[in-house]
């Protein structure tokens, strides 16, 4: 059974669960899967995976990604749905099943706060890029006045031409339009700077020369930042009733465009050395033999999944309880790393081309991140005709892509703060969502100043990295060693139905020992690894690095206050009470009475234990 209809279309109320949370509810299954696979399919399936792939291996790099899905991401993506779903519960109140880590909750909702901010910023970049298309020439299609001497579409330098026995020392530009060859290893090339690269430092961004260079707001990216908190907060004002009908387009949209640019991509010259660089027969199998690329893989899975983020319990929270939360995490897996491949594909074969028009090899067009999103690939599409068409779909695609991951972020704040005070967010949802947008919107201001690229590689390296990891890791380790992995399986079949003892030993293995371990080896190879963050030859100063610091650990630090608060309001001696609080709380269980069966039935039913942060009530079973 895909899920159940009838608690679906009744919302799975119950008419004597008067003294329990009125939550709200998806209006369909469809709304939620697409809700959650544009969660999950985002930004980096675009514009880092491609990258990885033909980094690690071409083809041969799916095999490591495959087998990391399986014992990693997969496993970790359907305990945060069935935790969700089980308890109706965002992220921080969910933590119920073992008070004394709830801290990594609220570091999950922090985590999510920090890096909705700079995230937002990036929709900002692609909305001026998205307006900038609407133009007959694309303004980064060549050298304008905006550029410096070192701007050029094509390669510069020198080299030595025999003709007659004579050696000459000659341009290339020269060699190339007499149909000539350049003297074997005789070639200088020139330090030159593609327009796009230009356009994306000198305009876009307007960058200074550093952090610690501030200068002054860009304004039509504050501009450009503003509307984008506009979608995303009118999207949101009615929680889950409104921003499920709008990814019918945005989680929809994506496809279209990756199909067309892809149809179209495959019919241009130079398409296929592309498509073999990236995934065809250029395949090395050999590099698997390196940990780097298995260590990529992983990191590849766990992030893109949007696992650890609270993203996924939150969105869970808000369904049946008797809906197949194991049939929907295989759904929207698949349809995840699908897309990475696909995105892959459409991706190349334009880049193909670009390398062709140039003569030069897929290498050195091809980049990941930012470079890839606004520099390689609208340099790529300057080479089409109808540039301009090309350049609309590819930016309208990244504008959806972000927004989809937007809205998972936002919700999942404003559910943490529905479970910490369900009255006041019942009346008054609009101002809350109003409220939150508001405020971020604000704190990226300063990553829209011409320092601000600078701010946003800051916060993805210090908030957007092992801070995750250790919220996973943890989150293992509560859910299966603290609260108990039979338990934990026990409470999935009450919403799923009895199965066998051979559909839960993968998952029993995965949770209890191979995902904690791959996820623990990648966080100290994080810390082993880390250096600290440069743009280019770009070099952050101290402060910055302390401050970086500063915000891990602003994420991180809730674990032992909340802790230590649970603990200080419990009777008893200290080991006592940390028994007790690394046990369910009272009021732990489904939201709803006729869903708790036997095993809930004498579950804590105070309006007072529904509260978030109040799990005071602490059972001394």
């Amino acid at each position: 059974m895909l899920w159940n209809e009838k608690a679906w279309d009744e919302g799975d109320s119950h008419p004597d669960d008067d003294d329990e949370i009125e939550r709200g509810i998806w209006s369909s299954k469809t709304d939620y899967l697409l809700s959650m696979i544009g969660y999950a399919v985002g930004l980096g399936n675009v514009w880092r995976f491609p990258y990885l792939a033909y980094k690690n291996g071409g083809g041969a790099f799916l095999i490591p990604y495959t087998m990391m899905l399986a014992i990693a991401g997969l496993p970790l993506f359907f305990l945060e749905c069935a935790l969700g779903q089980f308890a109706s519960l965002g992220p921080v109140s969910v933590w119920r099943f073992a008070p004394i880590l709830q801290g990594v909750g609220c570091g999950m909702v922090l985590i999510s706060a920090l890096v909705s901010i700079y995230y937002n910023v990036i929709l900002s970049y692609s909305l001026h890029y998205l307006f900038s298309s609407f133009q007959r020439v694309l303004p980064w299609s060549d050298c304008f006045s905006w550029a410096d001497e070192k701007c050029s579409r094509h390669s510069k330098g020198i080299c030595n031409v025999t003709s007659g026995g004579t050696v000459t020392i000659v341009n290339l530009t020269w060699v190339k339009e007499k149909n000539l060859t350049c003297d074997p290893n005789s070639i200088i090339y020139q330090a030159v700077e593609p327009p796009s690269k230009q356009y994306w430092d000198k305009i876009a961004l307007r960058r200074s020369t550093g952090i610690d260079d501030t200068g002054g707001i860009v304004w039509y990216l504050a501009f450009c930042l503003l509307l984008a908190w506009i979608l995303v907060g009118s999207s949101l004002v009615k929680g889950i009733k409104s921003s499920g009908k709008v990814v019918y387009f945005t989680a929809l949209f994506p496809y279209f465009v990756l199909v067309v640019l892809l149809i179209r991509g495959i019919t241009l010259d130079g398409a296929l050395d592309g498509i073999n660089f990236y995934i065809g027969k250029q395949s090395d199998i050999s590099k698997l033999q390196y940990a780097e690329v298995w260590k990529d893989a992983a990191t590849q899975i766990f992030f893109s999944l949007s696992t650890a983020w609270g993203g996924l319990i939150a969105l869970s929270s808000y369904n049946p309880f008797n809906n197949n939360c194991y049939l929907d995490s295989i759904v929207v897996c698949i349809t995840n790393c699908f897309t990475s491949v696909f995105a892959g594909f459409a991706i190349f074969s334009i880049l193909g081309h670009m390398a062709h028009v140039l003569g030069k090899p897929v290498s050195e067009v091809a980049d990941s991140g930012f470079g890839l999103t606004f520099i390689a690939y609208p340099e790529a599409l300057t080479h089409l005709p109808l540039s301009p068409l090309w350049s609309f779909l590819f930016f309208s695609m990244i504008v959806t892509l972000g927004l989809d991951s937007q809205f998972a972020l936002i919700e999942t704040i404003t559910t943490a703060i529905e479970d910490m005070f369900p009255k006041a967010m019942k009346k008054k949802r609009i101002s809350i969502t109003t409220g939150c947008c508001a405020v971020l919107f604000l704190l990226g201001l300063p990553c829209v100043t011409e320092a601000g690229i600078y701010w946003i590689v800051l916060i993805d390296s210090f908030c957007g990295g092992w801070t995750l990891l250790i919220a996973a890791v943890l989150e293992l380790m509560g859910v299966c060693w603290m609260y108990g992995g039979n338990r934990f399986i026990e409470d999935i079949e009450m919403m799923i139905g009895k199965q066998t003892w051979l559909f839960w030993l993968w998952w029993r293995m995965c949770w209890l020992y191979v995902s904690p371990a791959v996820l623990t080896i990648i966080l100290f190879w994080s810390f082993a690894t880390f250096s600290a963050p440069t743009y280019g030859p770009i070099q952050y100063p101290t402060w910055s690095i302390v401050l970086g610091w500063l915000m891990t650990i602003f994420c991180i630090i809730w674990l032992p206050l909340l802790a230590i608060l649970h603990i200080s309001k419990t009777e008893g001696t200290l080991w006592e009470r940390i028994l007790k609080n690394c046990k369910p709380a009272a009021n732990w269980g489904p939201a709803l009475r006729k869903n708790r069966g036997e095993r809930y039935r004498n579950m804590l039913d105070s309006k007072r234990g529904r509260r978030g942060l109040e799990i005071p009530a602490i059972s001394s079973n």
